[in-house]
């Protein structure tokens, strides 16, 4: 048996309820300066990152909070608060994969 030149990892499997409505996908490049508080906010839809360089500070609620590097993929639920999402002494870029109903558009409500 011959080895495969394809090696597959995964990096995350979430759950997305029974009731997600998918009818499409917006895919954001984001840039993020370094020194940067991104704010409290939700999404009106699950989104789904990768960090393609830098690094951030991420936390959902009151969870933990962690950093994330690149190369690392996080999720962020719909409408549920993103507490973090800083930069520290440098910039972050991240590609957002924003799942969508039919429609729908990707929106960002600040908290208070």
């Amino acid at each position: 048996m011959e080895d495969s030149p394809i090696a597959r990892s995964t990096l995350l499997d979430q759950h997305l309820g029974s009731a997600t409505t998918v009818s499409h996908v917006e895919v954001r490049r984001i840039s993020i300066s370094p020194f940067t508080v991104g704010g409290a906010h939700t999404h009106n839809g699950p989104v789904f990152g990768v960090i393609e360089s830098g690094s951030a500070t991420f936390q959902i609620g009151q969870e933990d909070q962690m950093i994330l590097r690149a190369g690392d993929v996080f999720y962020e639920p719909a409408d549920v608060v993103i507490s973090k999402f800083d930069t520290a002494d440098e910039a972050v870029v991240f590609l957002g994969y924003f799942l969508l109903g039919e429609g729908a558009a990707p929106e960002i409500t600040f908290s208070p």
